[in-house]
C-alpha cells in the first residue's frame, strides 16, 4: 500500500513591501529579488499578454500584474507542486482571471501556449549549464539553478517562438554568462538591451537584464543599469523604488 506524499512544507511571504502575498515551500528555491527586477524589466501595457517561462510560484506574474492592473498574464512551470502554490498565489492576490500559471515543459510545452501570441515573454532561466555544476541536493533548488535537459538555447528559442513579431522577450541571468546569453539572442532578435544590476561599490555585476525585440534589426545597447546598494549595505532609493513601490524600469 502506498503511503501518502508527506505535506509541502511552506512559508508565508511578502512583496512589494506586503502588497503582494506569497506562499512558498520552506525548502530549496526560494524567492529572491530576482523575479521582482525581472517583473520590472517588462513594459506591458493596459490589454497586453505575458508569458511567464518557468514561473515557480508566480512572484514574478504576480509582481507584473499588480504594477499593470490591465494586463494579463500566463505562466509555465515543470514542477507541478509549485504550480499549484501559484493557484493559491493568484487566488490570495485577487488576480483570478488575470494570472494563470500551468503545468508545463517549454520542450513539451502545452497545446493551450499558441506561438507568437504574447506582447511579452519572461523568463528567469537556471543560471548553470550541467556540466558545469554540482546539483543542489534540494530537487527544488537543483531545477531552478541549474540546467536539465532544456539548456540556455532551449530557453531563448522557445522564448522568442511564443513572442509576437516585435514583441519583446526579457531575461534575468548572471552576469558571466551574458555572452552565451547574447550570442543565442543575436541569431534571432534584435533592439538588445543589457542593464546590469550594481551590487555596490567596485564590485562587479553579478546579475544581468537582457531585453530583446523578436523580428527586429535596431543595434545592441549597454544600459548603465542600477546600482542595488549603499555603502552600508541598504538598498538605494532606486532599488527600494522597485522592491517596496513596485515601479517598472526603463530599460
Amino acid at each position: 500500500m502506498n503511503e501518502p506524499e508527506p505535506a509541502l512544507a511552506i512559508t508565508e511571504d511578502r512583496l512589494l513591501g506586503g502588497r503582494i502575498q506569497l506562499i512558498q515551500p520552506q525548502e530549496g528555491y526560494r524567492v529572491a529579488i530576482d523575479p521582482v527586477f525581472l517583473a520590472a524589466a517588462v513594459s506591458a501595457a493596459p490589454g497586453d499578454l505575458v508569458l511567464d517561462v518557468g514561473a515557480g510560484v508566480g512572484a514574478a506574474a504576480l509582481c507584473l500584474a499588480w504594477r499593470e492592473q490591465a494586463c494579463q498574464v500566463r505562466g509555465i512551470e515543470v514542477q507541478r507542486e509549485l504550480v499549484r502554490l501559484a493557484g493559491r498565489n493568484v487566488d490570495l492576490n485577487g488576480f483570478a482571471g488575470r494570472v494563470e500559471v500551468m503545468v508545463g515543459d517549454l520542450l513539451r510545452p502545452p497545446p493551450r501556449l499558441a506561438p507568437s501570441s504574447f506582447h511579452h515573454v519572461m523568463a528567469n532561466p537556471p543560471f548553470l549549464p550541467a556540466e558545469a555544476a554540482t546539483p543542489p541536493p534540494q530537487r527544488g533548488r537543483a531545477v531552478a539553478h541549474v540546467e536539465g535537459e532544456a539548456d540556455l538555447a532551449d530557453w531563448v528559442r522557445f522564448c522568442l517562438t511564443m513572442a509576437r513579431p516585435k514583441g519583446t522577450v526579457t531575461f534575468i541571468h548572471r552576469a558571466d554568462r551574458l555572452e552565451s546569453l547574447l550570442a543565442e539572442l543575436r541569431a534571432r532578435a534584435g533592439e538588445i538591451v543589457v542593464f546590469p544590476l550594481w551590487p555596490g561599490g567596485s564590485r562587479p555585476a553579478s546579475r544581468v537584464l537582457v531585453r530583446a525585440r523578436k523580428e527586429v534589426g535596431a543595434p545592441t545597447r549597454l544600459a548603465a543599469g542600477l546600482v542595488l546598494h549603499e555603502p552600508d549595505g541598504r538598498f538605494t532609493p532606486a532599488a527600494e523604488a522597485i522592491l517596496r513601490d513596485g515601479v517598472g524600469l526603463m530599460l
